[in-house]
């Protein structure tokens, strides 16, 4: 099964936006993840609303457009008319009255729909959602921050979901510490994706095509 590599833009160099996103885009990245923070939901601020229309507008790869925000459901039309078909929101349900209604929103636009699980997120208070939604991302450290240790229980929940994925349609990503130990044995199992931040891609370096050749490589 192949495996979508996504690169979390909050973690690139914003001296030279487009150089980054093209080198990515050359390097064959699959999709470019945007990490919207609000300071509110999550105790930090992170990249913009125009930074993911810049970033829209430099690529034809998708986008993955992560609201870590209160409340998207009031300013869920302001990203939505900015993305294209193929790009994907995810939400997440805690930080929504009725985080349904919000997804339906991301359905109507004809984008593709999905929550965000942090570690403390039981799969059992999102069941219903899972019903309704193409992509479930996993956040493998407590979201806001890059460079956070990964929390081992959290392999377990993956481990449940992967069980269900296919009654329920929708396929499983990982997002945080994301190392090449994550990849090598949790997409064998199934997980469809991950998120590379500066554990495996940024900050190193090095070439970006010599990276990702070496990730596609486990």
């Amino acid at each position: 099964m192949y495996t979508e590599l996504t690169a979390s833009m909050m973690c690139a160099n914003f001296g030279n936006l487009e150089k980054e996103v093209k080198e990515l885009e050359a390097a064959g990245i699959d999709s470019f993840h945007i990490d919207i923070m609000d300071g509110r939901y999550v105790p930090n601020f992170a990249m913009s609303l125009n930074d993911m229309r810049y970033i829209r507008s430099a690529t034809d790869k998708p986008l993955d457009v992560h609201l870590m925000i209160e409340h998207p459901n009031t300013h869920i039309n302001l990203f939505l008319n900015s993305l294209k078909e193929g790009d994907t929101v995810y939400i997440h349900p805690e930080a929504e009255y009725h985080p349904s209604t919000t997804l339906q929103k991301i359905i109507d636009a004809g984008l593709v729909p999905g929550i965000a699980i942090n570690p403390g997120t039981s799969i059992e208070t999102v069941m219903e959602m899972l019903q309704i939604v193409d992509k479930v991302l996993v956040m493998s450290v407590n979201p806001g921050n890059a460079g956070q240790m990964y929390l081992p229980y959290v392999g377990k929940k993956i481990e449940r979901l992967l069980k269900i994925r296919e009654e329920m349609h929708f396929e499983v990503y990982w997002d945080g510490a994301c190392g090449a130990d994550k990849i090598s044995t949790f997409a064998p199992m199934g997980v469809k994706g991950f998120v590379l931040g500066t554990t495996l891609l940024f900050g190193k370096g090095r070439p970006y095509a010599d990276i990702l050749k070496e990730i596609r490589g486990l």
